[in-house]
């Protein structure tokens, strides 16, 4: 039985080997077959074949196999006993391998010896074996015989060196080699090993790879260590046979500093190795690396590989341009180039790799993450962060923190990624699931350049895989979109645009995902739904997708059914994509080079689907004024965006213009009659002389029709035949008008320039003395008619804002004034309105009604959805009828107002503006001067901050609360947000210079009125509303040029023109200088310039704009250590400045200001430590000795009232600062030890001088902090300074012992704190005693553990400490003896026992003198 188990284990492994033997002997079994009869036995009188007969093989001549009549173990038994038993041994041994040379001198006779030999019929049927070994190998497998068969074969071997195949096509050397696999045992392992590396230095190159490859089925374990010497020598000589050799080393057990030998000498030659060697190679590298060496290893590989060059030679990109070119649908197998296919080779290597080892994944992430330089980041490290995603699981999440701090670092730009998916994309293509889920989980994040990022891997995944791929992209997007989540439906429309654009073909293939969006309307928002409709469109309508009438018929059935709805949510969807498919069917494809003219221009049958589905919206909106302003702005914004036919847009333009002056304009010299509640009167005309032919917009009439129809009273005198149409309908309808005729017209604006200066039928509009007899619905009505008023101005500014002439100019500049003059007017309504509720609330109170608090919250949320703005007054019900109050109301309700173009803000160029007043003969009869005052600056400044805000500030920054509507910060911006974000920066940059203007007057008018007033910017000879609205301007100045400096945008490359330009704006007004500056150059002195307003600052907010915008100029630069030195110094600057004062004799300054600041300032000190020290050693001391209300004469800013946060961010800096000090070793230089342990010194003083400021200013807010911050910085010199204190002891033991007894004295009264909070049972400061009394009971265990270590245990007393409170007055409690036994000892009782306990008082405790150790007694005391 053993015998048969040894014989099929060596048949499997001869199966393994001999695939070439097997498969040709099959052909010379056939000719066996056919020519048996003719083929003859050797009939030879030599000892050779009669031994060989004896033992049971019969040796054929010609090509027959020779043949094997007994079990192949029996045959080598029988001839070996056969050997042994001869009367001649061991001289029969000679004889016989004398026979066989000769036997083999014929070539016939040795293939036949070399190829396995042919079973007996009966032997083979009843083996169940068709296979059986060699006549060589079964004699190799006899010991006595083994050292010379060998000896012969390597003599025989070098004759077919040159001579790789014979007829047969079988390769003789081959051959041979295969015969010396799988022995079951080596005689002699070492000669063996002597004489292949012999044979290997004298053969050709192609045996020499097959003998290499072959070894470790040649040789045994005990030889591998002088193989591997061999080998690797074999490896600095010939450099051909690298890759064999490494397969080989790969597979000998080797001793691992071997290993690290041959593998240093391959990565030193891996920059010259051919692309076809890299993948055996690496694996070998790969396979060698331990533990210890990964991430050293893995770090040179990253940077000597770089797959991108040695991957793309011409004939590659000219493949990939043609896989391009056919959308990469179909396979591109007999396109790839060899080197495609090696690089495809070598991942796979490395896939397996970090598939099995842990560390090798690992290893390859960290090598990544410790990249800093953006130049140092390759293709190659964002492919391995793709192929370690897909591939270890485990990884996933350290593999996305680390992308995504790249991403935010800008280390991984969208270059290198388009980079990477062009060259590598047939390695990515089999990872696209696992990049899909990447993108995925990047678009979930806050951070806008990581949403950014994921969008273009679902780009680029697009663009470069096949359809699968694509199908997948676009049900991943899609799934985003119906997610509800605002940043990532945002982001994936954006996407679908993209790809829309780039391969319409391709998208066409997955329109029907894309239209699957239309039955998840519901939580999208308008500008969403404008991007969904925009796609559908351009793939039903694009002229190149002839077969999407599908798609179109879905998308008529879906608006007509939206159209239709009575729910406004429904209709608004049904107008947008009415007018957004409008826009597709109609838009101007004349310049289109791919279409022709026939096809380009718009036919009768197309123009008059265009103009039906219009007609549709109309006669569907009409009933809703809601909907028709609506229907009017979305029609406007498609005009403005998109280039309509020229036949459309006649037919548009005919329509509007009639309409609206049969809606809106009467003459002016009649005025309308009825029964009006208030006198009509043409007002803000800006002629002043009388016309026949003069209009006026027919506004007051309009509103009070609409009301009295909506109350069911009477018709006026207008004819009940004529449509009524809506006031509000006034400004948007208005605004299509203006962009209809401006497109017509070029911009010219001719045609209607008659509303810009025709009067409004209004009434009086100042309340008066009147004010507070209306009622209600008259006050109602009069808000409602001043909103409308306004916002017909705005539009009218909008309109005519970019008109170049003086005349034009000076009169949208008093537009402007009647705007400002129109909002004070519209406060004192809602102040009255206000007012008259407070009345009535105190009223329903001292009457005994049960208004309950919760009563007054409903109102005041339902208020909130209140869109009537005079209504807003109700959202706060303590606010009272101040003006400044009520125009914080007003300031809440912008969204209400019409919104004010971008380009409306290029009146801030304007200085002095002459207005020509010209008499009927056209002569200039006087001359009237239109200034941009103060008031309508300051209206400007304020819009335009607001619009910055909400396009420049990142989503984390703006994010909404819990349970708000997550679509409010974007009301009142419908039209900027249609506008990108570089579209807003490249406009307001044009605005640089004009308020850099206004920011030198403001700063002028300041120095000016401190000169007259001798320094005091506040003093009695100031007017107080001019001074507000002056520091008002002043701040929103600095706040829009913080803004704009801090948007993120400029990190992107192609944004970086943008910065340079600002900055040369901002350096130029100190210094006209040339335009190639180096970029620290202009930061330099646009800080300088910055700098200089400093002195001249109003008030304690601009200050921290101005340093923040500072701040954000100066993180561009490179010149950290003096950028740190101005900030600091010009914050100091502003907490030692007196700061004008708020009402009630309290400061303006708020907290969050002060704290913001004060942060900045011990940030940027130079040393923390002694900016602390001043501040608490010098600026506390005085605010302790002066009167109440005053403050430190050395800080101002410090009063009473903002000694509270003073003390929070100082203990907060203080403990954030030795947090960073590192611990140090035994190993650093003495002068390390001595810096260290003097800047310890120096916290601790700090900190004993904050932590008994407690004894005087002993607030709740106080306790809380230092509860807090004192455990914290426990904590840190635990962990920070003990460690340095355990091998600083004995150099410096005075130095040491003083600075614990320093320590001793702060946590014996953070002790006392802990009773006085206790005893005062405040919850919100017991929460922090139980993790204080730990760390500081863990305090006495260190300082011990380290006398201990330095032998000085006796300095170590420890003793109980009586509960006391903040002045050190003791606690009486009832059981203050139990408690004192019992309590907070418990862990400390094993140390008292085995120490010299005292039962006195803190007293009593060991003195400094004695060299008593003793943070320690601060512990161990009760409670």
């Amino acid at each position: 039985m053993v015998s048969k188990r040894r014989l099929s284990k060596s048949e499997d492994k001869e199966s393994l080997t001999e695939d070439a033997s097997k498969t040709r002997k099959q052909p010379l079994s056939k000719k066996t077959k056919k020519s048996h009869i003719a083929n003859e036995v050797e009939e030879n009188d030599s000892i050779f074949v009669k031994l060989l007969k004896i033992s049971g093989i019969i040796l054929k001549t010609g090509e027959s196999q020779n043949q094997l009549a007994v079990d192949q173990i029996a045959f080598q038994k029988k001839l070996f006993q056969t050997l042994r038993r001869h009367p001649s041994y061991p001289k029969i041994i000679e004889e016989f391998v004398s026979g066989l040379e000769s036997y083999i001198e014929d070539e016939d006779s040795f293939r036949n010896c070399l190829l396995s030999c042919e079973r007996l019929q009966d032997e083979e049927a009843s083996m169940g074996a068709s296979y059986s070994k060699s006549l060589i190998k079964l004699l190799l497998g006899i010991d006595i015989l083994q050292p010379a068969i060998i000896k012969t074969l390597f003599e025989k071997l070098p004759e077919y060196f040159f001579e790789n195949k014979n007829s047969d096509e079988i390769n003789i050397p081959r051959l041979i080699v295969s015969q010396l696999k799988w022995l079951d045992r080596v005689v002699d392992g070492k000669d063996l090993t002597t004489k292949i590396m012999q044979l290997i230095s004298i053969a050709p190159e192609n045996l020499q790879h097959d003998i290499i490859t072959s070894l470790p089925e040649i040789l045994g374990d005990s030889q591998h260590a002088d193989v591997g010497k061999e080998l690797s020598d074999l490896l600095i000589e010939n450099t051909s046979l690298t890759v064999p050799i490494l397969d080989v080393l790969s597979s000998l057990r080797l001793d691992p500093n071997f290993l690290l030998k041959v593998r240093q000498l391959v990565m030193d030659k891996l920059s010259s190795i051919r692309l076809e060697d890299l993948p055996v190679i690496i694996k070998f590298i790969l396979h060698s690396v331990t533990a210890m060496d990964t991430l050293e290893v893995i770090s040179e590989l990253r940077e000597k590989l770089d797959l991108q060059h040695c991957v793309l030679p011409s004939r590659l990109q000219a493949s990939q341009v043609k896989l391009k070119s056919k959308g990469r649908a179909s396979s591109s197998g007999n396109q790839e180039s060899s080197g495609q296919s090696c690089i495809i080779l070598l991942f796979d290597v490395i896939k397996s790799a970090i598939r099995y080892e842990k560390t090798i994944s690992e290893a390859w992430i960290k090598a990544i993450e410790n990249t800093a330089s953006v130049s140092e980041h390759k293709v190659f490290d964002l492919v391995m962060l793709f192929i370690i995603y897909s591939t270890n699981t485990q990884t996933k999440k350290y593999i996305d923190r680390v992308l995504r701090n790249k991403i935010r670092s800008g280390c991984i730009q969208e270059q290198l990624l388009q980079s990477t998916f062009s060259v590598h994309y047939l390695v990515l293509k089999d990872m696209c699931s696992s990049i899909l889920s990447l993108a995925q989980s990047l678009l979930h994040s806050l951070d806008q350049s990581i949403i950014s990022f994921g969008s273009l891997l679902y780009k680029y995944a697009f663009k470069f895989f096949d359809t699968y791929c694509q199908q997948e992209v676009v049900g991943a997007l899609v799934t985003h979109i119906c997610s509800g989540n605002e940043a990532e439906v945002d982001t994936a429309l954006d996407v679908l645009l993209e790809l829309v654009v780039l391969n319409p073909s391709a998208m066409m293939m997955n329109a029907v995902f894309v239209k699957g969006i239309l039955d998840y309307l519901d939580n999208i928002s308008p500008q969403q739904i404008r991007k969904l409709f925009y796609v559908l469109s351009t793939l039903a309508f694009s002229k190149q997708n002839e077969a999407s009438s599908h798609i179109q018929d879905d998308m008529h059935l879906v608006i007509r059914k939206q159209l239709s709805s009575t729910v406004f949510k429904y209709k608004l969807i049904g107008i947008i994509g009415a007018v957004t498919m409008a826009g597709i069917m109609a838009a101007d494809r004349s310049e289109s080079p791919s279409l022709t003219q026939e096809r380009a221009n718009l036919s009768d049958e197309q123009c008059t689907q265009v103009t039906s589905l219009l007609q549709l919206v109309h006669s569907c909106s009409e009933q809703s004024p809601q909907a028709s302003a609506l229907y009017y702005d979305e029609f406007a914004n498609l005009i403005q965006h998109e280039k309509l036919d020229p036949k459309a847009l006649e037919w548009v333009g005919h329509t509007i213009c009639n309409d609206f002056q049969d809606a809106f304009v009467v003459d002016s010299c009649v005025v309308p009659e009825g029964d009006f509640p208030f006198p009509v009167k043409a007002l803000y005309g800006l002629e002043e002389y009388d016309t026949q032919d003069g209009i006026a917009i027919n506004l007051l009439p309009l509103l009070f029709s609409q009301d009295f129809a909506k109350d069911g009273g009477p018709v006026t005198s207008q004819e009940s035949g004529q449509k009524l149409v809506s006031p509000l309908c006034l400004a948007p309808y208005f605004r299509l008008l203006r962009l209809c005729v401006e497109r017509q017209h070029n911009g010219n604006l001719e045609e209607i320039d008659g509303l810009l200066d025709c009067p409004i039928f209004l009434t009086d509009l100042e309340p008066g003395e009147k004010l507070e007899s209306m009622s209600a619905k008259e006050r109602s009505f009069m808000c409602s008619l001043i909103f409308l008023t306004l916002n017909w101005f705005r539009e009218i500014v909008n309109a005519f804002c970019q008109e170049t002439s003086p005349e034009m100019k000076g009169k949208v500049l008093t537009r402007l004034k009647h705007i400002v003059e129109l909002q004070i007017i519209l406060e004192k309504y809602l102040a009255a309105k206000i007012r008259k509720k407070g009345k009535i609330e105190r009223k329903q109170k001292t009457d005994g009604s049960k208004t309950s608090s919760s009563d007054t919250l409903s109102e005041e949320k339902n208020s909130e959805c209140d869109p009537t703005p005079s209504h807003r007054g109700q959202l706060n019900k303590e606010f009272t009828g101040k003006e400044e109050k009520t125009s914080l109301l007003l300031h809440n309700s912008h969204a209400f107002f019409r919104e004010l173009d971008i380009e409306v803000f290029s009146i801030l160029h304007c200085g002095l503006v002459t207005k020509f007043i010209l008499d009927t003969e056209m002569h200039t009869e006087a001359t009237e001067v239109v200034q941009l005052g103060p008031p309508e600056l300051l209206f400007l400044l304020e819009d335009l901050s607001q619009k910055l805000e909400s396009m420049l500030t990142p989503p984390i920054a703006r994010r909404v609360p819990f349970l708000k509507n997550k679509g409010s910060r974007n009301i009142g911006f419908s039209h900027l947000q249609q506008r990108s974000a570089q579209e807003i920066v490249h406009c307001v940059f044009q605005l640089l210079t004009p308020m850099c203007n206004h920011l030198e007057n403001i700063h002028n008018y300041f120095q000016c009125l401190a000169a007259e007033n001798h320094g005091v910017v506040d003093g009695p000879g100031v007017k107080v509303q001019e001074y507000h609205i002056m520091s008002s301007c002043y701040q929103r100045l600095l706040q829009i040029f913080h803004g704009l400096f801090a948007w993120s945008g400029f990190s992107q490359p192609e944004n970086q023109n943008l910065l340079y330009s600002a900055l040369h704006v901002l350096s130029s007004r100190l210094k006209q200088g040339e335009h190639s500056q180096p970029l620290e150059e202009l930061l330099s002195q646009s800080v300088h310039y910055l700098q200089n307003f400093h002195q001249s600052i109003p008030s304690f907010q601009c200050a921290l704009y101005l340093i923040r915008l500072l701040m954000v100029i100066l993180e561009k630069s490179t010149a950290s250590a003096q950028n740190k030195e101005k900030i600091a110094s010009l914050a100091r600057q502003f907490l030692c400045r007196v700061w004008p004062s708020g009402d009630k004799e309290k400061s303006n300054i708020s907290n969050d200001q002060l704290h913001a600041l004060l942060c900045i300032y011990l940030e940027h000190t130079e040393s923390i430590l002694k900016a602390i020290e001043e501040i608490a050693g010098v600026g506390v001391p005085e605010l302790i000795n002066s009167p109440k209300d005053a403050s430190s004469s050395t800080f101002p800013t410090l009063t009473r009232h903002t000694f509270v946060v003073f003390f929070r961010v100082m203990m907060a800096e203080l403990e954030k600062t030795v947090k960073k000090i590192e611990p140090g070793t035994a190993a650093d230089s003495q002068q390390i030890h001595e810096e260290k342990l003097l800047y310890w010194n120096m916290a601790v003083r700090d900190f004993s001088i904050l932590i008994n400021l407690i004894k005087v200013f002993d607030s709740h807010p106080v306790l809380h902090v230092c509860l807090k911050y004192g455990r914290l910085f426990v904590e840190a010199f635990l962990k920070q300074c003990m460690p340095l204190l355990d091998f600083s002891f004995r150099k410096h033991r005075e130095d040491v012992l003083s600075l614990l007894e320093t320590f001793q004295l702060d946590t014996r009264l953070l002790h006392h704190l802990c009773g006085h909070s206790k005893i005062h049972q405040d919850t919100r400061l017991t929460q922090h005693v139980p993790l204080l009394k730990k760390t500081l009971e863990l305090l006495v265990c260190r300082v011990k553990a380290m006398l201990t270590l330095n032998n000085c245990r006796e300095a170590f007393w420890l003793g109980n400490l009586k509960n006391r409170d903040l002045q050190g007055e003791e606690i009486k409690s009832q059981n203050s003896q139990e408690s004192t036994a019992d309590e907070s000892e418990d862990d400390m009782s094993s140390q008292a026992s085995k120490s010299k306990a005292t039962e006195d008082g803190e007293e009593d405790e060991v003195s400094a003198g004695e060299k008593e150790q003793d943070s320690d007694e601060s512990y161990d005391d009760s409670d």
